[in-house]
């Protein structure tokens, strides 16, 4: 039986894409009951379509409080009794209340080797600080930004003449091999939450979780 899963999004749905392919592949076992965007234009919701998966599109701008989006948010996610969701792209600050209904049981996906440069511009400024190594990082959600456990992270290295944008299409084609491999794991039951860290296979991971190399399956 296929692991109920919803993701959210904001904008194209590549990372969205990178699950939707490895399920129809066969190399996750998952079924992707909803994708929700709180932007209606969001492409991502177009990719969901074509493979036949329900949208929902929830505008944050027609709530007058976070409190208020994120309860309609939840109730909508709930409806389809996921046990994953997944943040895929999905540009929104959690309220402490959504974040703990969800915990231990929501992930993200994050483009630095966290805990390093935690919200925006992160390829900006690993090289303003002259960084030689870069990444990205797959980690359970909390209600601190970008500051749940993190589970696995993959690194590439920063080159001189490396800019935000350059640096960034190196960090997208890892975030496409981890996340799908993360959600795979938590699928199996293999990754786990207790007490705020992360555990995969019974073992607590380390602070910075696992390093992806080919061999991690």
């Amino acid at each position: 039986m296929s692991f109920p899963i919803v993701v959210l999004i904001s904008g194209s749905g590549s990372n969205l894409q990178a699950l939707i392919d490895q399920s129809l592949q066969g190399q996750l076992n998952i079924n992707i009951c909803a994708v929700i965007s709180n932007k209606a234009e969001a492409y991502g919701l177009e990719r969901a379509k074509v493979a036949g998966i329900p949208t929902h599109s929830l505008s944050h701008k027609s709530f007058d409080s976070r409190e208020a989006f994120d309860t309609e948010l939840q109730k909508l996610i709930d409806q389809y009794q996921p046990k994953l969701v997944v943040l895929a792209g999905f540009m929104r600050i959690l309220t402490e209340t959504f974040a703990q209904h969800y915990e231990g049981r929501m992930l993200n996906i994050h483009p630095s080797l966290l805990p390093k440069y935690k919200g925006l511009n992160t390829h900006q400024r690993a090289i303003d600080a002259n960084e030689t190594e870069h990444g990205v990082s797959v980690h359970f959600v909390s209600p601190e930004l970008d500051a749940g456990a993190v589970i696995l992270q993959a690194s590439t290295t920063i080159a001189e003449d490396d800019t935000a944008e350059s640096l960034a299409s190196k960090v997208h084609s890892m975030e496409h091999i981890i996340y799908p491999l993360a959600v795979k794991w938590f699928s199996e039951d293999r990754l786990t939450f207790h007490d705020g860290k992360a555990y995969l296979d019974k073992s607590m991971l380390s602070e910075s979780g696992m390093l992806y190399t080919k061999a991690l399956t």
